[in-house]
């Protein structure tokens, strides 16, 4: 199952993995010149990579979030034991105020006395429950004034690291959620499967895209406030089990009975277009980026230049991201060896520059990226790299404009996580896209048509050395 926020979240998992395969990377910092190699990941950090959540999995964002999601409960329990003398509910909003002072880029706290608020909320404040004590965790990480970094309550926590480990099972739904016209609710949220996954439960039982939610297991989701993680959450269970769903199509209620199954994301997909000027062109689209994303475009690559493409179209519109290495390692395939694709900044301002250190395999056709202003994160630095390194023509739309990263961290006991933006990036020219987006070399309106190529003009493809 995948989830996809199409407003204001985006899944962005953008994360550093230790296996390298098409780059380079040095971390320095403005005041030395010594290098040293990047910091390793926990094992569940590969793992994350090999299952694609969009909303993937997480369904975060038009905003590009880089998730490390720290499991090690002997780390965990051994932070919240530290303070013997408070109460279980002090302890938890302790352990996530430590959290935040551990890893938050903003040493400022958005210029406010963190420390004042540590005494106030885990010495001073009483919880008469736990759910007090959540609520405080959620109102003081709210207070940092960064809508990336916020408290994940246990469900939303479980739901991450259970897309992440592939521990439940789903239907195979991509949802995302829009607001209703004027005239059919207020702007009240409407949740509907935005795409369905091939050999799926869902497609196998006749769910179509643009499906509407009314009902998931015996519960109303077409209330107006549903959010695509609330209907991601009910669709989840154990592998076998059962689940009922009533869906609207048409103005018709539908209803289905499917069984849960592991769900193998694809978040890669091509086809072969052909037009009078161009001849034939290989579309690749790619909805986010995983830990196999570069393998399965060189493979789309390759099979599409045994049909005859001349030319190529990386299809980004709507990609929020996912992991930051698929991204990286996927725009090395159209590079030269030495060329710059980004470079991360961490909050004691080291310097973590990434670059190919290897021929790319697709280096003089014509290529071009198409976007829009909810392509984030990840998608942001692969087409920044391509369009500064002078390999790709980028037309559609002004991107999002996420250029900062997330990290995930559990919370002893049960109470959830906490995400923490800890870095920023910034593009090969040194450039920050951080609430500017990257602009494209010819403004495109959004194309409704299945064949990308009716609306991309033949004039938008160039080789290399002409761009």
């Amino acid at each position: 199952l995948l989830k996809n926020h199409n407003k204001n979240y985006h899944p962005d998992v953008e994360i550093e993995n230790e296996n390298k395969r098409s780059i380079s990377s040095t971390t320095s910092t403005t005041s030395t010149s010594t290098s040293t190699s990047t910091t390793t990941l926990p094992t569940l950090m590969h793992k994350v990579m090999l299952q694609t959540f969009t909303t993937l999995l997480l369904l975060f964002s038009p905003i590009t979030t880089t998730y490390d999601l720290n499991t090690n409960p002997n780390l965990i329990v051994a932070r919240a034991n530290d303070y013997g003398s408070l109460t279980n509910e002090q302890k938890a909003v302790a352990e996530a105020w430590r959290i935040v002072d551990n890893s938050f880029y903003d040493r400022t706290f958005n210029d406010q006395d963190w420390f004042q608020i540590r005494q106030q909320s885990v010495l001073k404040k009483k919880y008469k429950t736990m759910d007090e004590a959540r609520e405080e965790i959620d109102r003081i990480v709210s207070s940092l004034g960064d809508k990336y970094t916020r408290y994940l309550p246990p469900a939303k926590y479980r739901s991450i690291v259970d897309a992440a480990t592939g521990t439940l099972a789903g239907v195979g739904i991509e949802i995302s959620s829009m607001d209703k016209e004027s005239g059919g609710g207020g702007g009240n949220t409407v949740v509907f499967a935005s795409d369905v996954q091939p050999n799926s439960p869902a497609l196998n039982g006749g769910i179509k895209a643009k499906d509407i939610f009314l009902e998931v297991d015996g519960l109303r989701v077409d209330d107006g406030k549903s959010t695509p993680d609330d209907v991601a959450s009910k669709l989840r269970g154990p592998e076998g089990s059962k689940v009922g769903v009533v869906m609207q199509r048409d103005g018709k209620t539908l209803d289905f009975i499917l069984t849960r199954e592991p769900i193998t994301i694809t978040s890669v997909k091509s086809y072969l277009s052909e037009t009078k000027d161009l001849g034939k062109v290989g579309i690749i689209r790619i909805k986010v980026f995983s830990g196999t994303t570069s393998s399965a475009v060189s493979e789309a690559i390759q099979s599409l230049r045994q049909k005859g493409a001349t030319s190529f179209v990386l299809d980004l519109r709507g990609n929020p991201g996912g992991l930051l290495p698929g991204g990286v390692e996927t725009a090395s395939l159209f590079l030269d060896a030495n060329k710059p694709i980004v470079f991360v900044v961490d909050k004691k301002g080291v310097v973590d520059a990434q670059s190919t250190y290897t021929t790319g395999m697709e280096l003089e056709t014509p290529l071009v990226l198409y976007v829009n202003e909810n392509t984030a994160s990840a998608a942001e630095v692969m087409t920044a790299a391509l369009k500064e390194n002078g390999r790709a023509t980028i037309v559609g739309k002004q991107t999002f404009g996420k250029g900062i990263i997330q990290t995930i961290r559990q919370l002893s006991n049960d109470n959830g996580g906490v995400a923490v933006t800890v870095a920023r990036y910034e593009t090969p020219k040194h450039n920050d896209i951080n609430k500017q987006g990257i602009s494209v070399d010819l403004p495109l309106e959004n194309c409704e048509k299945d064949d990308v190529m009716l609306c991309i003009p033949s004039s938008a493809f160039h080789k290399p050395a002409e761009i």
